[in-house]
C-alpha cells in the first residue's frame, strides 16, 4: 500500500486524538460536562454531531451498495430517513433540549424519564438502562466489524501482528483510536470529532460521485443512463418491484429517529433552545448533501464499473474499490479516513451513551449514590472501555452475523423509545406506568417479531419492518395504560 495512504490515515488519527485531549483540558471537571458538554455545543456542532453519528458506514458502504447491486428503489431508505430526522428536529430537539434541563438537569435518557415520571422512577432508569447498553453492545460491534472489513479490504495481509489477522488488527485499532478520544475529552470530545468526521464523510460523498461521473471512464450523465439501461432498462425506476409493504417498510426507517439515544442526546447538549432551528437547518442540509452523495455514488459508480469492465464482487466496497482505482494515494488516504470517521463517529457516541447509562443508572443509582463528580466521571471512562471491548469480543468473527442486527438494533430503540419520547414531550397526562407499558410492550414486540421471522414473511406473503407493529404497539399501550393510570396527584408531582 503506498506510502500517501499511510501518511493521511496518521494525519486523520492524529487528529482525532488531539482533539481528545482539547476536550480534556475543556470539559470534563463534572458528570455534566463529561456526558453533555457542560450543555454547551454550537448549532453547527451539535447538528453535524448528530447526522455523523447517526449514519454510520451505512452511508458510505450499505447505502451506495444496495443502489449498486439493484438499482434506484433502495433510495426510499435514505428518503424515509431523511423525513424522519427532519421531523425528529421539529418535535423532539426543542423540547428535549428545554425539560432535560428543567427536569433536575437530566443527563441521560433514563434519568430524564425517571425524573419526568417520579412514580416509577427506578423502574423506568433500570429496564432503558438495560436496553441501552445490551443493544449499544451490538450495535457498536457491528460498526467495528465494518472498521474490520475495511482494513480486510483495503490493506489485505499488510498489517498482520503474529497470528492475528488483517480483520482483527482492524478491529482493535479502529476501537483504540475510539477509545483513546473518548475515554480522554468525554462528550465534547465525541461531538467535535463528530463535526469533523462528518465534514470529512460530505466532503467524500462530493468528490466521488463527481469524479466516478465525469473522470477518466466516467462517460457523464447520458453515458451512464445509457449503459445503466443496458444493464436493466429498470435500473432507474424508483417504483419496479416496489410492493406496498416493501415501501412501507423501506420508508419507516425514519420512525427509529425519535428513539436512538446517541442521536437525540445532542438535542440535550445544545447551548440554548433558541439555537435549535439553526442546528436544525445545518443537519438537514448536510444529511440531504450526504445522502444525494451516497445514493449517486452507488449509481454512478454501477455505470462506471459496466463501462470499464471492472468486477465488484462485494456491492458494499465500491466505495474502497473507486478509492483505490481512481485517486493519488494521498486522497485514496483521505477517503479511507472518511470511511473510517463514518464507522468511528457512530461507534464514539454509542459508547458514551452506553458509559452515561452505566453511571449515572447503575452505579449512582444502586452502589454509590453520592458518588462524587471525580469517582463519576472516572466510572464513565472505565465504563466507555468495558463497553468497548465486549463489543470488540462480539464483533470478532468475520463471519458473524453481527451487521445484519443493525436493522433490529434500529428497530428495538425506535419502538421502545420513539413513542416514550414524543409523548412524554407532548401529553402532559401520560402516567407512569404508561411509560413503563411503553417501553416493555415495544421491545418485546420487536424481538418476538424478529423471532417469528416476520420481518422476512407474514403469512407467505412479504416481510414487515418490525420497528411498524413496535411503534403502533408501544404507542397504543402508553395510551390505554396512561387513561386507566393517571391521577392528578402525579401530574403535580411533575409540575413541581
Amino acid at each position: 500500500m503506498a506510502i500517501g495512504v499511510w501518511i493521511s490515515l496518521l494525519l486523520y488519527f492524529g487528529l482525532m486524538i488531539a482533539i481528545g485531549f482539547y476536550a480534556w483540558r475543556k470539559s470534563t471537571s463534572s458528570s455534566e460536562e463529561y456526558m453533555l458538554g457542560g450543555r454547551n455545543l454550537s448549532p453547527s456542532v451539535a447538528a453535524l454531531s448528530a447526522g455523523a453519528s447517526d449514519m454510520s458506514g451505512w452511508l458510505l458502504l450499505g447505502l451506495p451498495g444496495a443502489l449498486f447491486a439493484t438499482g434506484l428503489v433502495e433510495a426510499w431508505i435514505g428518503i424515509g430517513l431523511f423525513v424522519g430526522a427532519f421531523v425528529n428536529w421539529i418535535i423532539v430537539a426543542p423540547r428535549l433540549r428545554e425539560q432535560t434541563e428543567r427536569y433536575d438537569n437530566s443527563l441521560t435518557i433514563p434519568q430524564f424519564l425517571a425524573n419526568r415520571f417520579p412514580t416509577r422512577a427506578q423502574a423506568l432508569r433500570t429496564v432503558s438502562a438495560i436496553i441501552i447498553v445490551i443493544f449499544f453492545a451490538v450495535y457498536t460491534a457491528s460498526g467495528l466489524v465494518a472498521g474490520g472489513k475495511l482494513f480486510t479490504s483495503a490493506f489485505g495481509d499488510l498489517i498482520n501482528i503474529g497470528s492475528m489477522s488483517d480483520y482483527s488488527v482492524g478491529i482493535w485499532l479502529t476501537l483504540a483510536i475510539v477509545l483513546t478520544y473518548t475515554v480522554i475529552g468525554g462528550f465534547l470530545a465525541v461531538s467535535l470529532t463528530d463535526f469533523v468526521q462528518g465534514c470529512i464523510m460530505m466532503l467524500a460523498l462530493i468528490i466521488m460521485p463527481l469524479v466516478v461521473l465525469f473522470g477518466s471512464g466516467g462517460g457523464g450523465f447520458d453515458q451512464a443512463s445509457e449503459t445503466l439501461a443496458s444493464v436493466d432498462p429498470n435500473y432507474l425506476s424508483w417504483t419496479h418491484g416496489l410492493t406496498f409493504f416493501g415501501f412501507l417498510s423501506a420508508v419507516t426507517w425514519g420512525l427509529g429517529y425519535f428513539g436512538q439515544p446517541h442521536i437525540i442526546v445532542r438535542f440535550m447538549a445544545v447551548r440554548s433552545v433558541k439555537e435549535v432551528p439553526a442546528a436544525r437547518n445545518i443537519g438537514m442540509s448536510w444529511m440531504a448533501i450526504s445522502l444525494i452523495g451516497a445514493i449517486c455514488l452507488g449509481v454512478f459508480g454501477r455505470a462506471y464499473a459496466v463501462r470499464n469492465g471492472l468486477s465488484v464482487e462485494d456491492p458494499e466496497t465500491i466505495f474502497i474499490v473507486l478509492s483505490n482505482l481512481l485517486f493519488n494515494p494521498y486522497v485514496t488516504g483521505f477517503l479511507y479516513a472518511a470511511l473510517l470517521a463514518a464507522i468511528m463517529s457512530t461507534i464514539s457516541s454509542q459508547l458514551l451513551v452506553s458509559s452515561s447509562s452505566l453511571t449515572e443508572d447503575f452505579y449512582r443509582l444502586f452502589l454509590r449514590k453520592d458518588a462524587t463528580e471525580k469517582e463519576s466521571v472516572m466510572i464513565g471512562r472505565l465504563s466507555v472501555l468495558v463497553v468497548g471491548v465486549i463489543a470488540a469480543i462480539i464483533a470478532g468473527d468475520p463471519n458473524s452475523e453481527v451487521l445484519g442486527l443493525v436493522s433490529h438494533a434500529w428497530a428495538g430503540f425506535g419502538a421502545a423509545f420513539g413513542p416514550l419520547i414524543i409523548l412524554s414531550l407532548t401529553w402532559s397526562r401520560m402516567s407512569g406506568s404508561g411509560a413503563v407499558a411503553g417501553l416493555v410492550t415495544g421491545a418485546l414486540t420487536v424481538i418476538i417479531w424478529i423471532a417469528l421471522g416476520w420481518d422476512k414473511s407474514v403469512l407467505g406473503g412479504p416481510g414487515v419492518y418490525e420497528i411498524i407493529p413496535g411503534f403502533v404497539v408501544s404507542w397504543i399501550a402508553i395510551w390505554l395504560v396512561s387513561k386507566s393510570t393517571y391521577s392528578e396527584g402525579e401530574f403535580r408531582a411533575l409540575s413541581h
